[in-house]
């Protein structure tokens, strides 16, 4: 099924413009929080109503601020998985089950057919007579989505799945839902704030900063090529600098106060570039023949993270700022580090390589 969604609401801390396409498969919604990912998704299930625009489900509109057209909620038929699941605590999981269920299926033993079919699929049998505070936050979730999945919606929407769980309850929860909604034969929206989640879960996905979202991408053209900084930040470049292009081709980073060659075409509205931590090269001082997109820096810092070292440097030319602007974040794997170790000395100077081809020029 294909949604179409072309909507604006002012808010009043910032207006919400979401425009976007999703055509069966799962499409992320990645943003930080608070930039309007979770009203997007109630805009579409008709809980609240945007000021204008338009929202169309597989040929059946939803809303039209032109048409005046606005269906209610439970004319729209959308399955929404709230972050907190949203179970009715004084109603066991059976009953929880079954108001999904009734107002779709009137036969009493069709529908106590499928939810017990629905119990077996989620590993839920045993738990009938369970109320909500006396589940797990897995057993609580799988009970929403089979809840929602009874009523057999034309979308699935999810609002941050696994934000209230641990990690390691989070990654066997995740694996368990991206095998559920594989199977699901209409669209899902998957909001996030995590890249790593929408990378693994996700076909397309649309970066979501403060209000305004993005055309929806393949996942992986997000992480090889994002055209704007905000995009590049959430899938989580943590080198940036103000940049312009230069007559040779080549661009001039800002903050950092070198010039660059790259390998890419730049965007309309181009105006930064950016770096990934983890390709950036440390490059001994014996091996530095040439200086092509070689970086001179002053040794800031260097932290140890669990499997990586973080080498923190500060370019020769860059402006003055506070601790944390203007510098270059270098992320090697703590092998590379020892290797680099036995050449160099690390003191007060540090080369730094940056390839051409993984200079981002960005919006």
């Amino acid at each position: 099924m294909s949604l179409y969604v072309d909507i604006k609401k002012d808010l009043g801390s910032f207006v919400l413009e979401t425009a976007f396409e999703a055509d069966g498969g799962v499409t992320g919604i990645l943003g930080a929080s608070g930039c309007g990912k979770s009203m997007t998704l109630r805009c579409i299930a008709g809980i609240m109503k945007p000021d204008e625009g338009r929202i169309e489900l597989d040929g059946t509109v939803f809303f039209d601020s032109a048409k005046k057209i606005d269906l209610k909620p439970q004319q729209r038929h959308v399955g929404l998985l709230f972050q907190n699941y949203a179970l009715f605590p004084n109603m066991t999981v059976k009953q929880n089950l079954m108001t999904g269920l009734l107002p779709y299926e009137k036969d009493k033993k069709k529908a106590a057919a499928a939810i017990e079919e629905m119990m077996k699929r989620f590993y839920l049998t045993g738990l009938e007579k369970h109320r909500p505070s006396q589940l797990s936050g897995g057993q609580q979730q799988r009970v929403a989505l089979a809840r929602i999945l009874l009523s057999k919606p034309g979308i699935l929407m999810l609002d941050e799945p696994f934000s209230a769980l641990d990690s390691f309850l989070r990654w066997n929860l995740e694996m368990e839902l991206t095998h559920i909604i594989r199977e699901f034969e209409g669209s899902t929206l998957f909001v996030s704030h995590s890249r790593e989640e929408v990378y693994r879960v996700c076909d397309r996905v649309c970066v979501m900063d403060k209000g305004k979202s993005s055309p929806a991408v393949p996942v992986k053209e997000l992480f090889e090529s994002p055209r704007s900084k905000a995009a590049a930040l959430l899938s989580g470049c943590k080198n940036f600098s103000a940049a312009h292009m230069e007559k040779d081709g080549c661009v001039f980073a800002e903050d950092w106060g070198v010039s660059l060659e790259c390998r890419k075409e730049a965007p309309e509205g181009f105006c930064h570039i950016g770096v990934r931590s983890h390709y950036m090269m440390l490059i001994p001082s014996a091996d530095v023949k040439d200086r092509k997109n070689m970086v001179l820096c002053d040794l800031v810092d260097i932290v140890e993270d669990v499997f990586s070292i973080v080498v923190m440097a500060r370019p020769k030319g860059a402006k003055e700022a506070a601790y944390g602007a203007g510098l270059l974040r270098v992320e090697v794997t703590k092998e590379a580090w020892e290797a680099f170790c036995q050449k160099e000395h690390p003191d007060r100077e540090i080369w730094v390589r940056i390839a051409p081809e993984d200079v981002m020029l960005l919006e």
